[in-house]
């Protein structure tokens, strides 16, 4: 149980030109065999040699040197005692270092006034360290009565034998002992470590101290003998673990092993480090072994709150050691993965492996040949305590097993041709350069291996993880600009086809006759008769395409000859769900055109499938997947299909009249009314004036508009004579300090992430005065162009008082003016209310609360005088003046607008029952906060496994079942007939659950490539897949999945057309959209892709529009799937109803708290000053803030955090380079530039700016990394290749957003920007919680990071309230729909 541990797989081999392997270097100290038969042997147990975990694993076994000796010798007292000396020792140590950090400082003063290096400072040839670091130190020497290596040896206080035992000879291998106060140095005498390659590249180090013997335990000096200059060390390795916690570390030298116990006091520091990079190994791979899926943020608060073992000395690990420890971790990631089953995938493609590998620089593939076939890896720890097999209904198994396995054959064909030409390896690493070895499964598969060729795999001693690393990356880039391709038009219109008349006989004589046309009922084509009505297949003018599918809705001769008109169907392929549809699936689109009856192929037959009856009672009954027979001329379709924003709909109800029977097409009819409700129109004329006609009303897109109402328009739409304040423009950048401030270069880009610079306008708001048209030279008003007369309304920003004034107003609060202007009708973009304070009836709030698009004004604002005055009394009365209805009227909601209005007029005789609601994966449950706000729904259930969260979600919701526990355990209960849990919870049944929502974690296959089996299955049992399992068992009226926004295009976009493919089997009306949360009232940048769906029989729901506006890079919503686009229904794609919301409107009113608040309570002190906080603190009034508490971070990060400035768009590249005190009594050190670096160049100053031996193009050297610099060394290594690191450390602006709210803030965690604008410290929980809406009196569980999670994971309440909200109209619609039925048979009878 001995790991060789050759240098260069320890924390870094070095960037020597020739890598030697570990035999060759062996046999060179052989060479020189320094009078002792010992030296012939060549490496010890290369051929066994195990990974760091192998030996933490196999800390209760004996150690291997024991068994040599044939006794073991270890008593536990002795362990105690080791144990205390331990404890006394480190208190000694931690002397010792407080005074070495005085002496430190000391030196310090002189060194601050050193210019920056222009050239490389000048390094030790042998330990690569700088001999002009102060921390260099010198070996203090040995004793007198230190004895050289080969007499020590021979000491009888280390003899284990009698004299006339023939010694050396019994001995298999070399002696073992152990040695303890030891330095190791090199040959000029610098004490430096020997795990950074210099043993690896046959630098000879030494080393002193007390050699003792095997069985000794204690490590005092008694009973050692003082050795001076043993060595050189051959190899260096680590050896089982003491009882699982501490490292053995062990030396090879050409006559014996010896075992590390304590340092010597001037050695300590260097060994403290290597012994936390080893144990730091362990934590990172035993923690990634059973959670594969976490962030690098995880694996931080994984490590710092790991508590280190006792008698190592240090006692807490950060992420500084992290990083300066990577290289070796990720090796051991390495070798560990190496061990591994070949179809496990590695850890080292985890994302949070990938993120350590991306910030730390690490190269990856460095270990040398000999090692690499060395390791056996024994301890597999059994993975994937995940979820378990997806509990799946009988239809979601059958398309998701027997209908894809196919298909992803297919597509795994296809791959391996692609592979062909894909490069495997990057080509550069050493692993990519080794042989092959012949003797793993894959090699043993290959043709010249003798094998059948047929896996195709690499050499398992060859995969090249560069290109793992590679690929795992670009599978979770989302390309958002991929150009869009033309929708294919299905025929080309108008083309005449040579017209083979003997084919073609008219039956009958015409039905109709009006004008050049003669309409007729029958056709015979090759013998076959066909009706109007019947459905026919068409030959597309390229034979190679398949046939196309239509209606024929009529058919007629005329002077073009014998023609018919096709209302096309779509087949499945041609929808979003492309190669996922049933073949033999069409849907009624509405396309439609006049086609000649020769370019019919042939009859066919299409079934419309109806829902059945008793439609919400099937689910999860065996049902047979197919749905007609295949005779190759028999279809059917149950939907009806959107192509421009992929929605899937119940086919439209409308019927012919008796009169237009013999030429009704469907497709036509709508396109017309869809065409008849855009074009704007007048109405009730009033009277002519001035060259003018003006009217009551107007109308366009279904919305009326009259004089008094008020109108929404674009920001250009006109101007204010008030001339805006400039915006603030940044001020012009100050010439830097390069020597102070050397990575401040690496800003030259102007664009700040989270910055509102290039947010548009909101709405300008007007008020209609007169609707008019123009009277031409004929007399008659031109009624085509629509013009209106409008009052301005001015928002708080648009006064003299500027931004300053909108920050403490109410976002819907406008001030009257007299200034008018004229507007086109068409540049309208919607309708809304704005009332006057004074005349409401309710209070201000419960007005603005009660629906949409409503504003209200208290004063007139006078441009010229800069003054506010009482508005005039025409603009009050003018509420009700030729309105019809009163006020409360008013929204323009594009096209869902008509049932909005109608819901605002009359709430008052539907009572609108709450759905009762399941949310799965329900988290502390921010999907259901905002359903609750909208009043659409109550959530009666809740699952959620993870208990902090589950424990948050029943503080909220008192009277909800939350279940915590696996959602496919609960199904497998239902499904089985159960009523309750094993706790006794009462699981609801069929029939009981009417919305279902939730966000299904996609972890396991969530890149972009394509499916190949391992990532299918682990798709087939997702928790995707039980989700719809849910829907189809229950099925509910309304069915919401919401995930990160590239859910919609995972695996090629396959698990979205899959999930869309289920619905649609199912029945279910389906579509789905990306919003961006910052839309709808938070500060914070948030896109997430939604699906909804909705029961046959109920309104499929459109998205809701947008209420704010939001900086335009973050909100690119369209999906491509298949080079095909696709967008939302949205149509508020640039302005909007209200201003953005900012980081102050977040939270400029919450006292200041310092890094590591912890008080759970604490008091406001102050009252809210935006109308953001007026609303999230609620009615109520409440004294006691909670959870206002953060992270404490390690001294070092806070230090830095003190140094970042307090500009917009300030982080770690405006850091000083600055030794500083830090909070604990040490001191940092500068960073130090000490390479050319070919990219960036020199300074202004003609100083370096790089920092490894990368920068100069070579490979990267151990020995430059740096630690305890406030400009931490990992970001400008690897600096240029990620962007410069932008936002790292980065610090939130007033002005502008969060960036997305993530489950743990961390200055250098993928979402670095979550540093206070002003405090130095990252945000609070609370000011997280802000960031998302949720009101400050909702309860978050657990301790700190549990609730950061909480919230970082949640639904932001605001979105999930407007996608409640129009869920509520499309029920408030049926509600009416199916009163106006019931009422409507009556009437009939009554009339009889």
């Amino acid at each position: 149980m001995e790991m060789e541990e050759a240098a260069a797989s320890s924390s870094s081999s070095s960037s020597a030109p020739t890598p030697r392997t570990r035999k060759a270097r062996r046999s060179r100290s052989n060479g020189e065999s320094k009078k002792s038969p010992a030296s012939s042997r060549v490496t010890r147990s290369s051929g066994r040699q195990l990974s760091i975990l192998a030996m933490f694993s196999k800390g209760s076994n004996k150690r291997k040197s024991e068994e040599v000796n044939g006794e073991v010798k270890q008593e536990k007292s002795v362990e105690k005692e080791e144990e205390e000396l331990e404890e006394e020792q480190d208190e000694k140590r931690i002397k010792i270092e407080t005074k070495e950090g005085s002496e430190i400082k000391d030196e310090i003063t002189q060194v601050k006034t050193t210019p920056p290096a222009k050239t490389t400072p000048p390094k030790c040839v042998d330990c690569r360290q700088y001999l002009d670091d102060p921390d260099l130190k010198f070996f203090q020497g040995d004793p007198d009565d230190a004895l050289e290596e080969p007499e020590m040896l021979t000491d009888e206080r280390l003899s284990l034998f009698d004299a006339n035992e023939d010694g050396f000879e019994s001995y298999e291998d070399l002696p073992q002992h152990k040695v303890t106060s030891f330095s190791v140095y090199d040959k000029r005498g610098h004490l430096c470590p020997f795990d950074t390659g210099l043993i690896e590249r046959n630098i000879e180090l030494y080393f002193s101290g007390a050699v003792k013997p095997i069985y000794d335990d204690n490590p005092c000096l008694d009973g050692g003998v003082r050795a001076k200059k043993l060595g050189p060390i051959n190899a260096w390795w680590i050896t089982g673990f003491d009882g699982g916690e501490k490292a053995l570390i062990g030396f090879t030298t050409a006559f014996a092993d010896y075992i590390l116990m304590e340092p010597s006091e001037e050695y300590a520091p260097i060994f403290a480090l290597m012994q936390e990079k080893i144990y730091m190994s362990k934590i990172v791979v035993e923690f990634l072994q059973n959670n594969r899926d976490v962030s690098y943020e995880d694996l931080l608060n994984k490590i710092e709150t790991t508590v280190p073992p006792a008698g190592l000395n240090f006692n807490r690990f950060t992420e500084d050691s992290l990083l300066r420890h990577a290289q070796f971790v990720v090796e051991q990631v390495e070798s560990y993965d190496e061990a591994g089953d070949s179809d496990e995938p590695p850890v080292l493609i985890t994302p949070c492996m990938r993120d350590l590998i991306k910030l730390a620089g690490v190269t990856l593939g460095k270990r040398r040949a000999a090692r690499r076939q060395a390791i056996r890896h024994p301890t597999k720890i059994d993975k994937d305590r995940g979820p378990t097999k997806a509990t799946t209904t009988k239809l979601v198994y059958l398309i998701f097993d027997t209908f894809f396995s196919e298909q992803i054959e297919k597509d795994e064909k296809e791959d391996d041709k692609e592979n062909a030409t894909k490069r495997r390896r990057c080509g550069v690493c050493e692993v990519c350069q080794q042989p092959e070895c012949g003797k793993c499964k894959a090699c043993q598969n290959m043709v010249k291996f003798g094998g059948s060729g047929r896996s195709k795999q690499a050499c398992l001693q060859r995969r090249c993880p560069n290109l793992a690393v590679r690929e795992a990356d670009e599978d979770e880039e989302v390309d958002d600009n991929i150009p869009e391709m033309p929708s294919p038009k299905k025929m080309l219109q108008g083309r005449k086809k040579k017209q083979n008349k003997s084919r073609i006989s008219w039956v009958g004589e015409p039905i109709k006759s009006d004008g050049k046309k003669d309409y007729y009922q029958k056709v015979c084509i090759d013998s076959e008769t066909l009706e109007v009505g019947d459905c026919v297949s068409v030959s597309p003018d390229d034979p190679t395409k398949p046939l196309y599918l239509a209606r024929v809705t009529a058919m007629w001769e005329d002077s073009s000859g014998q023609m018919f008109h096709a209302h096309w169907f779509c087949p499945g392929s041609d929808t979003v769900l492309g190669a996922t549809s049933d073949p033999l699936e069409l849907f009624l689109v509405d396309e439609c055109e006049d086609m000649q009856l020769s370019y019919i192929h042939g009859k066919v037959k299409v079934i419309y499938k109806a829902p059945s009856e008793n439609w919400s009672m099937e689910g999860g009954l065996d049902m047979e997947i197919k749905m007609v027979e295949d005779d190759g001329r028999t279809y059917f379709y149950q939907m009806w299909y959107d192509q421009e924003y992929a929605r899937f709909e119940s086919p439209p109800k409308t019927q012919p009249t008796e009169d237009n029977k013999y030429k009704f097409c469907m497709s036509c009819t709508r396109l017309d009314e869809v065409r008849q409700k855009e074009i704007p129109k007048v109405a009730e004329p009033l009277e002519e004036g001035d060259g003018k006609m003006f009217y009551t009303m107007a109308t366009k897109n279904g919305v009326q508009y009259r004089v008094g109402d008020g109108v929404y328009l674009l920001p250009e739409a006109f101007s204010f004579s008030m001339k805006p304040a400039s915006p603030a423009k940044r001020p012009k950048k100050e010439a830097v300090d390069e020597e102070l401030h050397p990575e401040h270069y690496r800003k030259y880009s102007e664009y700040i992430k989270g910055s509102n610079l290039d947010a548009p306008d909101p709405y300008r708001v007007g008020r209609i005065k007169e609707i008019f048209c123009n009277i031409r030279s004929n007399g008659k008003p031109n009624e085509a162009d629509i013009k209106l007369r409008i009052y301005k309304f001015y928002r708080p920003e648009n006064t003299h008082k500027s931004m300053k004034a909108s920050y403490h107003s109410d976002i819907n609060l406008l001030y009257w003016s007299d200034e008018e202007t004229t507007v086109d009708f068409r540049a309208v973009q919607g309708r809304c209310t704005v009332v006057y304070g004074e005349d409401l009836t309710e209070s201000i709030q419960d007005y603005s609360a009660s629906g949409l698009d409503r504003f209200y004004f208290l004063e007139a604002y006078n441009a010229k005088t800069k003054n506010f005055e009482d508005p005039p009394n025409h603009a009050r009365s003018s509420g009700n003046k030729g309105k019809g209805k009163g006020k409360g009227k008013g929204k323009g909601k594009g096209k869902s607008s008509v049932t909005c209005e109608q819901s605002e007029q009359e709430p008052a005789d539907l009572k609108l029952p709450k759905l009762r609601t399941l949310d799965v994966f329900s988290g502390c449950g921010g999907l259901s906060e905002g359903f609750h706000q909208a009043g659409v729904s109550e959530t009666l259930w809740a699952i959620e496994m993870w208990e902090p969260a589950a424990q948050a979600f029943r503080l909220n919701n008192p009277g909800t079942t939350v279940f915590t526990e696996d959602c496919n355990v609960l199904l497998k209960l239902v499904m089985s007939g159960e009523k309750t849990n094993s706790l006794g919870q009462k699981l609801p049944q069929k029939g009981d659950v009417e919305m279902l929502c939730g966000g299904p974690p996609c972890q396991g296959f969530s890149g972009m490539n394509r499916f190949n089996s391992r990532t299918y299955s682990k798709f087939k049992n997702s928790l995707v897949v039980s989700f719809l399992s849910y829907c189809d068992y229950y099925r509910p009226r309304f069915f919401l999945l919401e995930n990160v926004r590239n859910f919609v295009s995972f695996k090629r976009s396959m698990v979205l057309k899959l999930t869309l493919r289920c619905l649609v089997r199912m029945g279910y009306q389906c579509t789905f959209g990306v919003l961006q949360a910052g839309q709808y009232g938070v500060a914070q940048t948030r896109r997430r892709a939604i699906v909804l769906a909705a029961a046959p029989g109920e309104k499929l729901p459109m998205f809701p529009e947008p209420l704010h506006v939001f900086a335009p890079r973050a909100c690119q919503l369209s999906v491509v799937v298949d080079d095909k686009k696709f967008v939302s229904n949205i149509t508020r794609t640039y302005s909007g109803p209200f201003r953005t919301i900012t980081v102050r409107d977040t939270m400029s009113d919450l006292p200041e708290v310092r890094n590591g608040a912890s008080a759970l309570e604490i008091s406001y002190n102050g009252e809210p000053q935006s109308w953001f906080q007026r609303q999230i603190r609620g009615s109520q009034y409440q004294p006691i803030l909670r959870d206002h508490i953060c992270k404490d971070m390690s001294a070092l990060v806070a230090a830095r955090m003190r140094h970042i400035p307090l500009a917009p768009g300030s982080d770690w590249r405006d850091l000083p380079n600055i030794e500083v005190r830090l909070s604990d009594g040490t001191t940092t050190r500068k960073l130090r530039y000490t390479h050319h670096e070919k990219k960036n160049g020199r300074s202004s100053s003609g100083a370096l700016r790089g920092v490894c031996s990368c920068a100069e193009g070579k490979p990267c050297d151990p020995a430059d990394r740096q630690f305890n610099t406030l400009i931490p060394w990992c970001l400008p290594h690897t600096g240029n290749r990620h962007n410069h690191w932008a936002g790292l450390y980065g610090r939130l602006e007033w002005d502008g957003f969060f960036s997305t709210t993530v489950t743990n803030p961390e200055p250098m965690g993928k979402q670095g920007r979550v540093l206070h604008p002003e405090q130095h410290r990252v945000v609070s929980v609370r000011e997280c919680a802000r960031s998302q809406g949720f009101p400050d009196t909702y309860r978050l569980f657990g301790n700190i990071l549990d609730k950061h999670r909480q919230v970082g994971n949640a639904v932001p309440p605001p979105l999930a309230k407007a996608i409640g909200l129009e869920i509520k109209s499309c029920v408030l619609a049926k509600l009416k729909e199916d009163t106006m039925e019931t009422s409507s048979p009556e009437k009939m009878e009554t009339a009889d």
